[in-house]
């Protein structure tokens, strides 16, 4: 039997490989995807052979990550529950994807995965497979009864790798877990199944990585303009990037100003409420800014439809449903459109606040002749069709009152 593991080189991952295959009789196969998390490569490729991997694959993968999965959501104006952006549901079936197309050049029976039967990254892992390799088998220990008994916590795991001469560097498990990427970070369990500790203060300074607190950010605001091709970012302050380094180059300013922290409570795809602490930087800004030059560009209608199917597409991302008919059907819809969301937006910062400073297109459906308050030199607009416009729109509540008043 041969599985392709998601590996990391941590001590959850590290037991994962080791009692899989032990416990299979399996040849293991590790992959680590390199999607922005900064962790430290160095010696991993040693550790998964030493740990009993046959082969690790060490795939850099932001490029992919931004282009196909984190830009098509951003045009989409997707964000769950009014204020996640689905960093960490996005990075899912990317990886997903990443792993069954390893499986099948390894012609490997199955994939393995290290999240718990408590969480949403089992569903989306796991859909992604059924959508892309239905014959593969997934193995989730952390659902396993028999896993769960032999390891019911950290140090029982330490004691583990020492036995099987693992080599895990055994620390103080911080007081909360991490999930970083290129979009986010986030923060979750342990201290922050409290939600009402505040954890904005001081004392937990250290929690934070991508950015400062906006009392910490500078007392000078800092412009930035973004520009846009068909919904887009395609350069920061005049420079074409990439748009892994969009997203680099928006983190940076981001984080300098305290931007894209968000607090909440959210409601798990697998029932329960789960508190969780987020850092977007460079997400909030691309999302605030791309609604900005949409505002100018946009056709009312097309807007609200599209606007009405945000909340859905949010729930498929975060779901695991990515590789789903419905999401690519939404897609379609939010791809046409955007083929007119073209132009610049330039935004301050300033401790925590993202402040629209101007936009403009090529494109803009925004006239100010006819905006204006003044006399329209173009004559589009006779102000005295209001009169029967209103007339029509009145008409239905003349009636109904009418009726009511009997």
């Amino acid at each position: 039997m041969k599985i392709v593991l998601a590996y990391s080189g941590g001590l959850d991952t590290s037991v994962l490989l080791a009692w899989i295959k032990e416990t299979y009789g399996a040849t293991m196969i590790a992959f680590c995807a390199d999607i922005g998390q900064e962790e430290e490569l160095r010696g991993l490729r040693a550790k998964a052979l030493k740990t009993g991997a046959s082969k690790l694959y060490v795939d850099d993968l932001c490029e992919e990550f931004a282009r196909d999965f984190i830009f098509p959501m951003i045009q989409a104006g997707a964000i769950y529950e009014g204020q996640y952006f689905l960093g960490t549901s996005i990075a899912r079936p990317l990886i997903a994807k990443r792993m069954v197309e390893i499986a099948k050049k390894e012609k490997a029976d199955a994939i393995a995965h290290g999240a718990t039967g408590k969480g949403n990254d089992q569903v989306r892992f796991e859909l992604t497979a059924a959508a892309l390799a239905p014959e593969l088998r997934v193995i989730a220990p952390w659902r396993d009864a028999v896993f769960r008994k032999e390891f019911p916590g950290r140090a029982s795991m330490i004691a583990y790798c020492r036995k099987h001469g693992i080599p895990v560097q055994a620390t103080a498990k911080k007081p909360y877990s991490m999930d970083r990427n290129l979009l986010h970070i986030s923060f979750e369990a342990g201290i922050l199944e409290d939600p009402w500790r505040d954890v904005s203060t001081q004392a937990h300074r250290s929690m934070y990585t991508l950015s400062v607190s906006p009392e910490e950010a500078p007392d000078a605001p800092e412009y930035v303009t973004l520009d846009f091709v068909k919904g887009n970012c395609v350069a920061v302050n005049g420079r074409k990037l990439s748009p892994a380094n969009v997203m680099r180059a928006l983190n940076r300013l981001g984080g300098k100003h305290g931007v894209g922290r968000v607090d909440l409570v959210e409601n798990r795809f697998v029932g329960m409420k789960s508190r969780g602490v987020y850092e977007t930087p460079g997400g909030a800004i691309l999302h605030f800014a791309h609604r900005q030059i949409e505002s100018l560009t946009m056709d009312r209608e097309v807007m609200r439809l599209r606007d009405s199917l945000v909340p859905k597409y949010s729930e498929l991302v975060y779901y695991g449903f990515w590789f789903s008919p419905e999401r690519e059907a939404l897609q379609a819809l939010v791809t046409e459109s955007q083929k007119n969301v073209t132009g610049t937006v330039r935004l301050k910062l300033y401790k925590g606040n993202l402040i629209t400073a101007g936009r403009k297109s090529p494109v803009s459906l925004y006239h100010p002749q006819i905006a204006t308050m003044e006399e329209d030199p173009t004559k589009s607009y006779d102000q005295g069709d209001a009169t029967g416009f209103i007339r029509l729109n009145a008409l239905r509540l003349k009636v109904s009152s009418a009726l009511h008043r009997k």
